[in-house]
């Protein structure tokens, strides 16, 4: 790339409708992820190593197990002696059935101003911005201060095992020197129904524990009495987990939220007197406690029962699995907790486990962050907030990198983005995509 400008260069049109256009593609790209390995992500790297290649840069596709592709590349800063900077997007998406939604998901259709297909807004529309930018700024001779490593990763909706993980853990040096990363789930409008429109961008995500129960018990005939049934063990030990109240945990991260959202509606509190009611307070936010009530407590829900094969036959074991969660600091209370509601007769071991994440909300990165949002949405209120669920900055948190969720997307009302996540008809507007590039080319100009 040639030298950095005097003058920031704007987006200009070629970006903008390259955004879109990138959006489409790779959702036409099946990169359905069904867990079990059961994915080919290698096209999508392709086409992302190829437009990379078009810029200047010099993509590398990695792999773990075959087709399972990753890409990463590396945009030399004028500043050798700054921190690196990691931009990362996932090209794997979930499953989604045809026959339920209103256009085909793969079809990526371009219509009425709105991008249709899986990945549109998890997460092929970030994908598609930062590939635009980063061709912006070839076009027009930019480099930024620092460096920044661009990865595209395979598996993120699943174990992330052949994505960022492999990554962390086999290929580290290709993330020299980075040391904070910016990926999904932020910076995206949040209507409150009232007429605010709240932006909130992620510092922390709740951790992961995915939980297989296991009850073993006497086999035998289903018409005699039988104390050590392994079905009604398990269902016991299922019924005390998803009836579970857990305990109020405010972590730094959770906290400032809520003094924020607090202070934009005028309720006079202080989130650290004791005796703080958290959930008085989620009651007068409205319709905007959705942003923090799932991560004042961990949770534990219920997902998956197998067991037997007969119904006259009483099997020796049963299975269940929970998706549980827990915030940064508290995995110790989990464990303890789910020993005890499990019980005597029922064992549960994780079948996937990650780290719970913290980020400062006071960092240069995250001002910055609140900055580019504001310039363009003036009329937004940029407010910090923990994840429920993960991203791939879990894996990267080995290295050493601080995650924030930052995917800028300016969203009309009524258009539920959050649902849309995993949901049918999933969907963005084209000028969702057309304020995140801008948004996301202001933020890495001033990272």
């Amino acid at each position: 790339m040639a030298e950095r400008v005097l003058e920031a260069p704007t987006v200009d049109q070629q970006a903008l409708d390259e955004v879109v256009t990138f959006t489409s593609e790779l959702i036409r790209i099946d990169t359905t992820n069904r867990g079990g390995g059961d994915c080919q992500e290698r096209p999508a790297a392709e086409y992302a190593a190829a437009k990379l290649a078009e810029a200047g840069l010099e993509p590398t596709i990695l792999e773990r197990t075959a087709g399972r592709g990753n890409v990463v590349a590396r945009i030399e800063g004028t500043d050798p002696s700054a921190d690196a900077l990691l931009v990362h997007g996932h090209l794997d998406v979930v499953p989604a059935e045809a026959a339920d939604w209103s256009v085909h998901p793969f079809s990526g259709e371009v219509s009425d101003g709105v991008v249709w297909g899986r990945g549109a807004v998890d997460m092929k529309n970030m994908d598609a911005m930062i590939l635009a930018t980063v061709r912006q700024w070839a076009r027009v001779g930019f480099r930024p201060r620092r460096d920044i490593v661009i990865a595209f990763t395979a598996d993120e909706e699943a174990s992330a095992e052949d994505g960022s993980g492999f990554l962390a853990d086999r290929h580290a040096d290709l993330f020299e020197g980075c040391t904070e990363g910016i990926s999904e789930s932020g910076a995206f409008t949040f209507h409150d129904g009232s007429g605010k429109q709240i932006y909130p961008i992620a510092a922390g995500e709740r951790g992961t524990g995915w939980l297989k129960l296991t009850a073993r018990g006497k086999a035998g005939h289903g018409s005699k009495v039988n104390k050590a049934n392994a079905v009604s063990r398990l269902a016991a030990a299922v019924a005390r987990i998803g009836e579970h109240e857990w305990p109020v945990r405010l972590t730094p991260t959770v906290r400032a939220a809520l003094t924020e959202l607090a202070a934009l509606y005028g309720i006079d509190t202080d989130v650290s007197a004791p005796g703080f009611d958290v959930d008085a307070l989620l009651a007068a936010l409205g319709p905007a406690a959705a942003l923090v009530e799932p991560t004042v407590r961990n949770s534990s829900n219920p997902t998956m029962l197998s067991a037997g094969y007969k119904i006259n036959v009483i099997p020796g074991e049963a299975v269940a699995h929970v998706d549980g969660r827990y915030l940064p600091g508290a995995e110790d209370e989990f464990r303890t907790t789910l020993d005890r509601l499990t019980g005597p007769d029922v064992e549960w071991e994780f079948q996937h486990r990650e780290v719970a994440l913290q980020a400062p909300v006071d960092s240069p990165t995250f001002r910055n962050m609140r900055a580019a949002v504001e310039e363009f949405a003036p009329e937004g209120h940029v407010v910090p907030y923990c994840m429920s669920g993960g991203t791939d900055a879990k894996q990267f948190s080995r290295l050493g990198i601080t995650g924030y969720g930052f995917a800028p997307l300016k969203l009309p009302e009524g258009f539920d983005y959050q649902a849309l996540f995993h949901g049918v008809d999933e969907r963005v507007p084209v000028e969702a995509l057309h304020f995140g590039v801008r948004v996301l080319d202001r933020f890495l100009r001033t990272a």
